[in-house]
């Protein structure tokens, strides 16, 4: 059962649009002109009828008592999850106030009730399917047998990479202006060819630096350097702890398996933003436990131009088990059992000064060298321009952090220094070596989180 009693916020309800026309759609529906017969049930379930173009209006119902997020039923054309008509009845339902009016409680409508009872009746014969099937059956031969064969095929590309690297060292960095990104599109594919997608990618991510901007030989001798150090990691896996060969086996691009033990905790939803490329839109969503102090990653992935399915906007937590996926330092989960759906808190994370920060992000490093950027949060700091960029200055002390070329051009900046004014503020994100990205703040004394992002 949600919790009716706590309504969520505007930008909790848009952070969960697939995109940007979605979220400016939704929010001209989140008022009560097109909408009849909406209402609401102590259940988690929201329904309402929105007139469309055509003769009958649309019928539109969401269950927020998912616990992996509200689900959503519209008779809609669109192939959007959600669409912009559920969107606006979230709104339409958020904005209420203790009357109730646009919104009362009351019993579903016949149509919302039987997509609701049928929903999740499959989801308890999923769970029951589940929970007495037992794992399938898997030869452990032919297994042994298949990953022998593609360890093989990577460290044959493995070997040829670190060939090809030592021809650009011997060439000079200047050839690899020369050779344009041709090559470097080649080695990739090759890197394909040879089952390491992880290789492939830092390659193609090579590809990308030469002719771009003052400085480009360093960042290319930077990271041909971390990409020889993952080669001969994995040449050399059988001499590693095991933590590190774990997670030398994860940067390659081999699959993991989050065999941790469960840990059950209230989840603080910390942030949620997409990422895409021509194959795969992944949602990277951080949580913090309250009582174990653990900030983890949740990673959820959709075809190319459509959403992920998991969906948890900033300030909702849910009480649930996640499991660790292997890998040292590795802050990556899945999600587990969950035993309450997701509801607004105003729980927040304690945050450090900017100096601890750095000396987290240091600490993650030495368990994963190959790591761009580590979760923290950060306690009174003011964002601050410095020059033609910003930074996120430390209240109490003479220390800042730099903000990513990428932040700094992102609205959300400007949302950071509005809530700020000039005030210290609380500040989660990713701190790397290109900076600080900040994707949710909160006031210092009291008040709700901000998404950044």
């Amino acid at each position: 059962m949600t919790q009716q009693g706590v309504r969520w916020t505007a930008d909790q309800v848009l952070a969960l649009a697939p995109d940007s026309a979605s979220r400016k759609a939704g929010s001209k529906l989140g008022a009560a002109g097109p909408w009849s017969e909406a209402g609401s049930s102590d259940e988690g379930t929201v329904w309402g009828l929105c007139r469309g173009s055509g003769s009958k209006p649309y019928q539109t119902v969401i269950d927020l008592a998912d616990s992996t997020g509200p689900a959503y039923k519209c008779s809609c054309p669109s192939r959007k999850f959600p669409c912009k008509h559920a969107l606006g009845l979230l709104l339409l339902w958020a904005g209420e106030s203790g009357t109730d009016s646009s919104v009362p409680r009351g019993q579903a409508p016949d149509w919302a009730e039987q997509w609701i009872k049928g929903r999740r009746q499959r989801a308890e014969e999923k769970r029951t399917t589940s929970g007495t099937s037992g794992p399938p059956t898997v030869d452990p031969e032919a297994a042994r047998r298949r990953a022998e064969r593609r360890a093989e095929r990577i460290t044959a590309g493995a070997t040829e990479l670190e060939q090809r690297l030592t021809d650009l060292l011997r060439g000079g960095l200047a050839t690899a202006e020369q050779a344009g990104y041709g090559l470097w599109e080649e080695t990739a594919a090759r890197m394909v060819d040879a089952q390491a997608p992880g290789l492939a990618a830092r390659v193609r991510e090579l590809g990308a630096i030469p002719s771009s901007g003052p400085g480009w030989p360093v960042r290319l001798l930077e990271e041909c350097a971390l990409l020889h150090l993952l080669d001969q990691g994995w040449l050399r896996r059988e001499r590693l702890p095991e933590g590190l060969a774990a997670t030398v086996r994860s940067r390659i691009g081999l699959p993991g398996s989050a065999d941790g033990p469960p840990e059950r905790d209230r989840w603080l939803v910390l942030a949620q933003y997409d990422t895409a490329d021509s194959r795969l839109t992944t949602r990277r969503i951080w949580l913090h436990g309250a009582e174990s102090g653990r900030t983890v990653l949740l990673l959820s992935y959709g075809a190319a131009g459509r959403a992920p399915e998991l969906a948890l906007p900033v300030g909702l937590a849910l009480d649930a088990e996640v499991s660790a996926y292997t890998g040292a330092g590795r802050p990556r989960v899945a999600l587990g059992e969950q035993f309450t759906p997701p509801s607004p808190v105003t729980l927040r994370p304690p945050g450090v000064s900017v100096a601890q920060a750095a000396a987290r992000y240091g600490q993650a490093l030495r368990d994963d060298p190959w790591l761009d950027s580590h979760p923290v949060t950060l306690a009174r700091v003011i964002p601050t321009p410095d020059a033609d960029s910003w930074q996120l200055a430390d209240a109490d002390s003479d220390l800042a952090l730099p903000l990513t070329p990428a932040a700094q051009s992102r609205s959300g900046l400007w949302r950071l220094v509005a809530l700020s004014g000039g005030a210290p503020v609380t500040v989660f994100g990713e701190c790397g070596h290109r900076g600080f990205t900040p994707l949710t703040a909160w006031p210092e004394e009291a008040g709700e989180a901000v998404p950044l992002c």
